[in-house]
């Protein structure tokens, strides 16, 4: 019999006089193994418009690998994967490069490259057999600085830049392909806490004011708490729990996820905020 979850996500109760909330990302009893090891365990979740969840976790957790299935980096070897319905090998490269965004844990060389020649790289998907940008093209570029904050850095070399300055031009990448969902493998660990604040800010405004499905591996559970909608926990390949802030920022459920003895201060109109004994 397979364990049970501390908690579930609950989809709240439908409104009537609003249309109804497709879900993007479907898996059912999705697992994958190497070698007969296995990395995640089966797991059945559903991912929605417009919410933040963070995976949350160890090292080796697992977390990376699901992200990588979410994002057709690596397939699945049991249960199944679907994307708006559909099963993620059935989609061609570019229409679901036009649908999800991925920003990997490590992120591939762009040397001799301007900030501004990586921003046009995140039309590819949209332009046409010429490649050649167009208004929409150019306009969403610009959108995707301006929301950045990434001005100054668009005639820099990359090779010059700070690995936060870089982290922040590869999420502004993201931003200027205008994906529905967007997958970021800590995309905070190069930041300083300015930053840290300034882009978790963003990426909680992208999901409510866009109604984009943003999944984000953040190791700072309290930056956690703070700018996701809902935590999903993994441990040994395994999801041990699930649900918002509130529900997993509990003393004996950050124990069990991270193993070390936690305190929970918690504030009215303030997110809870963990602390180690």
């Amino acid at each position: 019999m397979a364990k049970r979850h501390l908690f579930t996500v609950v989809s709240p109760v439908a409104d009537p006089a609003k249309a109804p909330v497709n879900t993007l990302f479907e898996l059912n009893d999705m697992g994958v193994s190497i070698d007969r090891r296995s990395l995640v365990h089966p797991l059945t979740l559903s991912l929605l418009p417009g919410k933040v969840y963070g995976l949350i976790g160890h090292n080796g957790s697992g977390k990376s690998t699901l992200m990588k299935v979410l994002g057709r980096q690596m397939e699945a070897t049991t249960g199944q994967c679907l994307f708006d319905g559909r099963p993620l090998e059935q989609w061609q490269t570019r229409a679901f490069a036009r649908r999800v965004a991925l920003l990997p844990q490590h992120l591939p060389s762009v040397e001799g490259m301007l900030g501004h020649e990586l921003l046009a790289m995140s039309r590819y998907a949209w332009q046409g057999l010429l490649g050649r940008q167009s208004h929409n093209d150019q306009d969403a570029i610009e959108q995707a600085i301006t929301m950045t904050n990434t001005q100054t850095l668009m005639h820099a070399d990359m090779a010059s830049l700070s690995g936060g300055e870089r982290q922040r031009l590869w999420l502004a990448m993201l931003v200027a392909q205008q994906t529905e969902v967007m997958l970021l493998d800590e995309p905070t660990s190069a930041l300083d806490p300015g930053h840290q604040l300034e882009v978790l800010a963003l990426i909680r405004r992208l999901a409510e004011q866009q109604r984009k499905c943003i999944v984000i591996i953040i190791h700072d559970i309290n930056m956690a708490a703070r700018f996701c909608h809902h935590l999903l926990a993994l441990k040994g390949g395994k999801l041990v729990a699930e649900g918002t802030p509130e529900q997993l920022m509990q003393p004996e459920i950050l124990q069990q996820i991270y193993d070390v003895p936690m305190e929970v201060i918690k504030r009215q109109g303030q997110p809870p905020v963990g602390i180690l004994r």
